[in-house]
């Protein structure tokens, strides 16, 4: 019996990280798929009808999804590519002009469009992206992006807009205003510490800073 429990447990602790990583690619492999199907499946069908003989494989059940998923991808990276032209430029500033002009849809598109961007680039004055913050208490801390440095009325202390994000999920999160002198700065790239988070700490380097360099 002590060895069927020991035997279950490695065999569940082996098995258990391939299942997560087969649930993270199945949910984005239906998701990326779900864009194309309106639109791949009348072509199949359409392709089927003009030649049963060469086409008509394409009705297969599997197919569908692996030529929408194909599709998706394909439309991303052309757009990517796309936008890297003057010319994909010039359209994605009008149509980024046509929401502007869309109550409620411009105040969405335009600041996921400006946190994705911030995400990116560190501002400037604290030089550091990825930080640490005392949450929710002072003997806790949070892995926090800056995305922004403001001023306390009245005393102009310098304040950092932090977005916390939450594991494993990171679109989801919390807005902190924290003094910038209580930030826990880090060395991390914004790859390194989504990796952190989205694997609930199990990907982390060896040593992490924890309290502020003038403690």
């Amino acid at each position: 019996m002590r060895n069927l429990r020991t035997w279950f447990l490695t065999g569940l602790l082996t098995l258990l990280p391939l299942w997560l990583a087969w649930l993270v690619v199945s949910f984005l492999f239906g998701l990326l798929a779900d864009l194309s199907r309106p639109w791949v499946g009348p072509l199949l069908v359409g392709l089927s009808r003009l030649s049963p003989e060469l086409f008509g494989w394409l009705l297969n059940p599997w197919m569908l999804p692996v030529v929408a998923l194909v599709g998706t991808l394909a439309v991303i990276i052309g757009v990517g590519a796309l936008t890297q032209r003057v010319v994909g430029q010039t359209l994605l500033g009008f149509v980024e002009g046509l929401i502007a002009r869309v109550p409620l849809v411009n105040v969405v598109y335009s600041s996921a469009r400006k946190l994705l961007d911030l995400l990116q680039h560190p501002p400037g004055g604290t030089g550091q992206r990825v930080v640490l913050i005392d949450f929710p208490n002072r003997d806790m801390k949070a892995v926090g992006f800056v995305t922004r440095l403001l001023r306390e009325e009245g005393s102009g202390r310098e304040l950092a807009a932090v977005y916390v994000p939450t594991t494993p999920n990171p679109t989801s999160g919390y807005l902190e205003i924290v003094p910038v002198d209580r930030l826990t700065p880090t060395d991390w790239s914004f790859d390194e510490a989504m990796a952190f988070i989205i694997s609930g700490g199990a990907v982390a380097p060896e040593a992490i800073p924890f309290d502020r360099p003038r403690e």
